[in-house]
């Protein structure tokens, strides 16, 4: 059992409250639950009572936080989590939440996957893809089914047009193509495709 050692109002939300347990934030509530299940400071609780409470009077609102939260772009199950996390939502309201979604077809981290690539493939090469979308919480497999999907030409399209951006303004010595070559990999090109591009400029030496 732990004490309620404080419940304070919300400053962005008057209608919600914060819960403290032993002088560590714990979870927000809304006022009405809090009355409702007379929680107050220097009341003793199990923890799991508290979330329980919160699964109870807060599920549905969490839910509609988290569509709101992904009606822009899509968002991983991580990403979701994170935002209800920071909301004060509690690990059982999560759960519920993301299951829901999951059965409605709200998120899907294999697909958001597959979508990523195909957007970021055009500005970026696979290793960096692939360490944005682990980040993003997306399980490796589903990262690396996605990455199959990559087309070689058109990633040595895309350094290409990056590294002509890149090169705008300047002299094509042995000094700047090797920056250059540093800045493709930076962008997660792999050797080959950063060389491929290079050697437009004349370029094909190992630096």
């Amino acid at each position: 059992m732990n004490e309620i050692t404080a419940i304070t109002p919300q400053i962005k939300d008057k209608r919600r409250c914060n819960v403290y347990i032993d002088g560590r934030f714990c979870c927000g509530l809304t006022l009405e639950a809090a009355v409702k299940y007379r929680l107050k400071a220097g009341a003793v609780i199990d923890p799991e009572r508290l979330a329980e409470i919160q699964l109870e009077s807060e599920k549905n609102t969490a839910l509609d936080k988290a569509l709101t939260h992904i009606s822009a772009t899509k968002k991983t199950e991580k990403q979701v989590r994170d935002f209800l996390k920071g909301k004060g939502y509690l690990p059982a309201v999560c759960d519920y939440v993301l299951e829901k979604m999951r059965g409605y077809g709200f998120i899907d981290d294999k697909e958001y996957a597959q979508d990523y690539v195909g957007f970021a493939a055009k500005k970026k090469g696979g290793r960096l893809i692939k360490m944005e979308l682990k980040a993003k919480g997306v399980a490796e497999e589903d990262i690396d089914e996605a990455l199959t999907s990559l087309d070689e030409g058109a990633q040595e399209s895309a350094a290409g047009r990056i590294l002509e951006k890149y090169m705008r303004g300047k002299t094509p010595n042995r000094e700047t193509l090797a920056k250059a070559y540093r800045y493709l990999m930076g962008k997660g090109f792999d050797y080959e495709t950063a060389r491929a591009a290079l050697s437009a400029f004349g370029d094909t030496d190992d630096e």
